[in-house]
């Protein structure tokens, strides 16, 4: 008898995105709920999650959204306490403010760790808390990125927090791993969306990026969607403190 690909949906399972108003984080909630599970929508535009939401039930999916400051750890603590728990976790809000170090600010070093690092360990114990205590296996899912694994010039804060993700990420998926809790990184190149249409509007900047893809373009969203379904589902029930990329290539060079 042939052995068995493991079921890609993901039915019946609760998953939380933060950032997922926009970007990254509003594809993977797409993409989660597509797949099946009941999807909780977070970041701090009400608007924005409200539209998200409406447009993720007109398509047949389930979704609701939390209103919270992921930077804030008692806001955090709060609204998790108050919901059922979460089986998959998606932390993907984050932020970059490029320059070279010398003129990186206090303020730039407070805002970048306290989004990049400090609100995905929030989250993430949080999430975890709950799982434990309820005796449930999970998958948590950090977006870090191909700057996790490798340096760029401007980007010494950005890479610091990256880098920041991916040791968390190795560490919790020892802490959880025995009670069936698995924990990884996904490493998405630039993505190419509304947000950095304007960076990349820069032709000296984008004839950088492109030169460093070994595929010679920038990434896409929807390539985003299937890697954060393969990590939350059955099909990497192997995988944990490991680091997906997608990078076209650059972290090979």
């Amino acid at each position: 008898m042939l052995p068995r690909t493991p079921p890609s949906g993901l039915q019946g399972r609760r998953a939380l995105v933060t950032g997922a108003s926009r970007g990254i984080g509003l594809a993977a909630a797409a993409a989660l709920a597509q797949a099946g599970a009941a999807v909780t929508l977070a970041a701090r535009s009400q608007d924005e999650l409200r539209q998200a939401c409406d447009q993720i039930r007109t398509e047949g999916g389930t979704a609701d959204f939390m209103v919270v400051d992921v930077t804030d750890a008692r806001a955090v603590d709060a609204q998790l306490a108050e919901r059922p728990p979460y089986q998959v976790l998606v932390n993907s809000a984050g932020m970059n403010r490029p320059k070279p170090l010398v003129d990186v600010t206090d303020d730039d070093i407070d805002a970048v760790l306290d989004l990049n690092v400090k609100a995905a360990f929030y989250v993430s114990r949080a999430v975890s808390r709950r799982l434990l205590a309820e005796r449930l296996t999970g998958s948590l899912i950090n977006i870090s990125s191909q700057m996790g694994v490798v340096g760029s010039p401007r980007r010494t804060l950005y890479c610091a927090s990256k880098h920041a993700i991916e040791g968390m990420t190795k560490a919790l998926a020892w802490e959880l791993g025995s009670a069936g809790i698995r924990v990884n990184t996904l490493c998405p190149t630039f993505i190419e969306t509304a947000m950095t249409a304007g960076m990349f509007a820069d032709d000296g900047f984008r004839g950088w990026v492109l030169e460093r893809i070994a595929l010679g373009r920038l990434g896409r969203l929807d390539e985003i969607m299937g890697a954060v379904v393969f990590l939350a589902g059955d099909a990497s029930s192997l995988m944990t403190g490991s680091a997906l990329m997608l990078d076209g290539g650059w972290s090979a060079a």
